[in-house]
C-alpha cells in the first residue's frame, strides 16, 4: 500500500502543481454560488423584460422563485462543469505516454497495475471533492434563502449523477489504457456515450443504462420513484468495476516507449 500511497500523492502534488486543482476547485464554487444567485435573480431580471415585453402585448405574471428553482439550475449547469472537469483531467494517463515519464516509474519497480490504480483514484476523489463542494454550496444558500425540504429525494438524486461522473472517468481510462493519444481518447468516449445515450431511447433498455442516472433531477419534482434507478445504479457500478478491470489488463500489457 505504501507505493500506491506515495503515488497517489505524487499524482495529487501533480495537480496542485500544474493549477487543475485551482482551475476547478473555482470553477465548482463559481457553478455552487450561481444556482441560487440566477434563482434569485430571475424575478428581477423578468421585471426588466416586462417592460419590453409589454410593447409587444406580452404580459409576464408574477414568478414564485423557491429552493427548486434553484436545483432546477444546479442540473443544468453541472453538466457543463462535468465536461470541463473531463476535458482537464482527460490526459492524466496519456500525457505520461507523450512525455515518457511512465518508463522510469516502471524501472523503479512499480507494478503497472498500481500505477494505474492510484491515478484513477486520484480523479475519482478529486470529481467527488469538486461535485459535492459544488452541491454543498448550493444546499446551503438555498437553505438560507429558501427551503431546500421542498425537493424531494435530494440527495438521493445527487448521487445518481454523482455515480454518473465516476463511470464515465473509469471509460476515459479505460479507453487512456487503450490509446496513446488524448483526442482520440476524448472521440472515442464521447462515441460511447452517445451509444448509450440513444440507446437510452429503446425503454426496454433504458432503465440500465448509466445515462439513465444522468435524469435524477426528475426525482426532485417527485416525478420519479427511486426504485428506477436502482436497475441503472447496479449496471453502472458492474461496468465502472469492468473498465477499471479490462484497462488494468491492457495497461498491464500494453507497450510503453
Amino acid at each position: 500500500m505504501k507505493p500506491i500511497a506515495a503515488f497517489i500523492k505524487k499524482e495529487i502534488l501533480e495537480l496542485i502543481r500544474t493549477g487543475r486543482l485551482l482551475i476547478l476547485t473555482i470553477l465548482f464554487i463559481l457553478f455552487g454560488i450561481m444556482n441560487p444567485a440566477i434563482a434569485k435573480l430571475t424575478p428581477w431580471l423578468m421585471k426588466m423584460m416586462s417592460e419590453s415585453l409589454s410593447e409587444t402585448g406580452l404580459i409576464l405574471t408574477e414568478i414564485n422563485i423557491n429552493a427548486m428553482t434553484s436545483w432546477t439550475q444546479f442540473y443544468k449547469n453541472i453538466p457543463i462543469a462535468l465536461l470541463i472537469f473531463l476535458l482537464l483531467v482527460s490526459s492524466t494517463l496519456t500525457s505520461e505516454y507523450q512525455k515518457g515519464t511512465l518508463i522510469n516509474i516502471i524501472t523503479k519497480g512499480l507494478a503497472r497495475w498500481k500505477i494505474f490504480i492510484s491515478k484513477t483514484l486520484v480523479i475519482f476523489l478529486l470529481w467527488t471533492i469538486e461535485f459535492w463542494l459544488c452541491f454543498w454550496i448550493t444546499y446551503g444558500y438555498n437553505n438560507y434563502f429558501w427551503d431546500n425540504k421542498i425537493a424531494s429525494h435530494l440527495f438521493f438524486s445527487a448521487f445518481c449523477y454523482y455515480l454518473a461522473g465516476i463511470w464515465f472517468i473509469s471509460l476515459l481510462f479505460l479507453m487512456s489504457a487503450l490509446f496513446q493519444t488524448n483526442s482520440i481518447v476524448l472521440l472515442i468516449s464521447g462515441a460511447v456515450f452517445l451509444l448509450f445515450y440513444f440507446a437510452s431511447f429503446f425503454s426496454d433498455i433504458k432503465k440500465y443504462l448509466p445515462v439513465t442516472l444522468l435524469n435524477s433531477s426528475y426525482l426532485l419534482a417527485g416525478n420519479n420513484n427511486i426504485s428506477e434507478y436502482s436497475f441503472a445504479i447496479i449496471f453502472t457500478l458492474l461496468l465502472l468495476i469492468i473498465n477499471i478491470g479490462v484497462g488494468i489488463i491492457i495497461f498491464n500489457k500494453r507497450e510503453i516507449k
